[in-house]
C-alpha cells in the first residue's frame, strides 16, 4: 500500500471514528457537556392550575417570584418552564418528556404518581446532596411532609406544599342540639356520642334528615387508631391486628346510626350533617369571602383535629406536593439549589398562604405571627383554626407508605373492608379470611 492510500485510509478511519463518537455523544446526551454547547438553563416541570382543585388565578405567582429572586442570586443561571399544562394532563406530559430525554431538571410530583416515578428510576437520589450540603437541614421541614418524599428508605423529593385532613364541624347543629364543641383531644366515643345525639328526624315525616357524619372512612379510623396496615415492603398485610378490629367495629357502629341511608357530601353543604373530614385546603378555599356564600352557606362551621381511637391519637394523613430532580439532569448542582430555595426559603414559602390554599412545609412559616394574622383576616368571621392545632396536625400526620403497587394493595383492602362491613359473619373470623386473601394477592405481585 503506497503512502497516498495509507493516508486516505487513515483519514477515512478518523472520520468514521469521529462520526461514531458524535453519534454516541448525541445518543447518550453527553454533547450537553461540551463547553460550546453547555448552557446553564434549569427547566422546571409544573402544571397551570391549583393542586388542590379549587379556583386559583395565581397558579404561577409563587414560582415566578421564586425564579426572579433565584436568578438574581445566581446571575449565571436561567430558569424556565412550559406554561399551560393542566394538572390532569401533567403527569402524562412529564412521563412523555422523560421518555424523549427532554424532561425538566426539576419538577413537581403529584402524590399519587410518586411511587410510579420512583419505581421507574426517573427521580434523582438526593442522599449525597443532603449529606454533603452543610447549609441543608431537614429539621426545618415538618417531619411528616419531609418523610413523604422517601421511597423504600431513600429520599427522592423535598416537600413544597401540604394539607392535613381535619374534621369540619357544623357548629350550628351542635348549638341547636345544646352540644358543646369538642376539644382537640376528643375521642371516638365523643365523636360517636355526638353523632348519635344529632342523627334524627327533625321534621316529623318519619325519615332521618339530620346526620352525624359523611365522608368518614375506614382509613380515617385506621390512621387515628395507630394501625400499621403493611410491612415496609408491602409484602404482608396486618388486617388481623387488634387495632384494625377495633377500627372496623367502630365503623360498624357509626354506619348503624344512619339506618342504611347513604349520606352524600351535598347534605353537609346543605347544613344537614354535623361532621365531615376534608383537607385543610378545601376549608381555606371555601371559608373565605365571597366563596363561603357559594358553598356551606347558612350555618356556622369550623374545623378540628380528627377524633382519636383507643390505641391512637388525634391524627390523620397528609397530602403533600413535592419537588424532585430528574435523574438524567446535567445541571444537578444548580437544580439542587433551586429545590432548596423553592421548599426552604421563608419568603417563598410564606407566599403559599397568599397565593395557594395549602400549608407551608416549614414550621417557622406556619407558626409565625404573620401567618396567624393573615389567616384571621382571610376569613370573614375571624374564627380561624388555632395555628398550634394546625401545626400539630401537620407535624404528627400519618405518612402514606411508599412501596410497589401500594394503590392496588389499598384497593384490595378497601374491598375486604366493604365485605366485612356488609356481611354478618364473625368479625374475627372474617378478618382472618380477608387477610389471607390480601396476603395471597400481595405474594402474587412479588
Amino acid at each position: 500500500m503506497d503512502q497516498g492510500t495509507k493516508k486516505r485510509t487513515a483519514i477515512q478511519i478518523g472520520l468514521l471514528g469521529s462520526l461514531l463518537f458524535g453519534i454516541w455523544m448525541i445518543a447518550s446526551d453527553r454533547y450537553q457537556y461540551l463547553p460550546w454547547v453547555y448552557e446553564d438553563v434549569i427547566k422546571i416541570g409544573v402544571f397551570s392550575d391549583s393542586y388542590w382543585e379549587v379556583q386559583n388565578g395565581y397558579s404561577y405567582q409563587i414560582l415566578d417570584d421564586a425564579i426572579a429572586q433565584f436568578e438574581e442570586q445566581h446571575p449565571d443561571v436561567r430558569v424556565e418552564y412550559v406554561s399551560g399544562i393542566m394538572k390532569e394532563d401533567y403527569s402524562e406530559w412529564l412521563a412523555g418528556e422523560m421518555m424523549k430525554g427532554t424532561g425538566p431538571d426539576v419538577f413537581f410530583v403529584l402524590s399519587e404518581y410518586f411511587n410510579d416515578f420512583a419505581e421507574a428510576g426517573i427521580l434523582k437520589d438526593l442522599t449525597s446532596f443532603i449529606e454533603e450540603d452543610a447549609d441543608f437541614s431537614s429539621e426545618k421541614y415538618y417531619a411528616s411532609a419531609y418523610e413523604d418524599g422517601a421511597y423504600e428508605g431513600t429520599q427522592y423529593a423535598l416537600p413544597y406544599e401540604c394539607a392535613p385532613k381535619l374534621m369540619f364541624i357544623n357548629k350550628s347543629i351542635l348549638t341547636a342540639e345544646g352540644i358543646a364543641m369538642p376539644d382537640s383531644n376528643w375521642t371516638w366515643e365523643d365523636f360517636y356520642r355526638i353523632c348519635q345525639a344529632v342523627t334524627k328526624d327533625t321534621d316529623g315525616d318519619g325519615t332521618i334528615n339530620q346526620f352525624g357524619t359523611v365522608g368518614y372512612t375506614w382509613e380515617d379510623a385506621f390512621d387515628s387508631n395507630g394501625v400499621c396496615l403493611f410491612d415496609e415492603k408491602g409484602t404482608e398485610c396486618y388486617l388481623t391486628d387488634s387495632k384494625v378490629t377495633a377500627a372496623i367495629s367502630f365503623m360498624e357502629r357509626m354506619e348503624e346510626l344512619n339506618s342504611g341511608y347513604s349520606v352524600s357530601r351535598k347534605e353537609f353543604a346543605l347544613g344537614n350533617v354535623a361532621f365531615q373530614p376534608m383537607l385543610f385546603s378545601e376549608y381555606r378555599a371555601y371559608k373565605s369571602y365571597p366563596l363561603s356564600i357559594k358553598k356551606y352557606a347558612g350555618f356556622e362551621w369550623d374545623c378540628l383535629t380528627m377524633p382519636a381511637g383507643p390505641d391512637g391519637e388525634n391524627i390523620s394523613r397528609l397530602d403533600t406536593l413535592s419537588i424532585a430532580m430528574n435523574a438524567s439532569s446535567v445541571h444537578t448542582a444548580d437544580a439542587w439549589e433551586l429545590m432548596k430555595y423553592l421548599t426552604g426559603d421563608v419568603g417563598i414559602q410564606s407566599e403559599i398562604f397568599d397565593y395557594s390554599e395549602g400549608v407551608s412545609v416549614l414550621k417557622e412559616v406556619v407558626e409565625s405571627e404573620q401567618t396567624q394574622k393573615f389567616l384571621t383576616e382571610y376569613t370573614e368571621n375571624k374564627n380561624m383554626l388555632n395555628l398550634q392545632i394546625l401545626s400539630k396536625a401537620v407535624e404528627q400526620a400519618v405518612v402514606i407508605p411508599h412501596f410497589h403497587d401500594y394503590e392496588d394493595a389499598i384497593s384490595e383492602v378497601d374491598k375486604a373492608i366493604r365485605v366485612i362491613l356488609e356481611g354478618n359473619s364473625n368479625l374475627n373470623m372474617e378478618t382472618i379470611i380477608q387477610n389471607r386473601n390480601i396476603n395471597n394477592y400481595l405474594k402474587s405481585k412479588q
